[in-house]
């Protein structure tokens, strides 16, 4: 991750390079999904099915961090293992990548405007 506190923010993506490289790559992630599933049959599956299961799989990355708060600790639980952590991030990002391509969502078009929105409602000055 760039330290952007020391460069200063900016808009150019060019000038942060290890996001350039998601960034550059989300649109082919996307159709590469689009791919995966129809090779499957999965966009028979209603986004309402498919919302479920990303509450789940955010369920269960919610359970490692009252683990890791130590709200869950020693009260009975089974501790989820840190080295599923990233396969339920992985779940729940392709699940809502499916949602994106039901609701014909351009993923990296809408951060990219969001990102815009945010950077004039909270300028850097004002969040010191």
């Amino acid at each position: 991750m760039p330290d952007v506190q020391n460069k200063g923010y900016k808009t150019d993506i060019k000038e942060i390079s290890s996001i350039k490289v998601i960034l550059m790559e989300l649109k082919e992630i996307q159709e590469k999904f689009i791919y995966f599933l129809k090779q499957r049959n999965w966009l028979e599956f209603s986004a309402n099915d498919v919302l479920l299961h990303l509450y789940e799989e955010l369920g269960e990355i919610g359970n490692y961090l009252l683990f890791n708060s130590k709200y869950k600790d020693d009260i009975g639980h089974k501790r989820p293992k840190k080295e599923d952590l990233s396969r339920e991030f992985a779940q729940a990002f392709s699940l809502f990548l499916q949602l994106c391509i039901y609701m014909e969502i351009d993923l990296e078009d809408a951060w990219h405007k969001e990102l815009k929105i945010m950077e004039d409602r909270f300028p850097i000055d004002t969040q010191k």
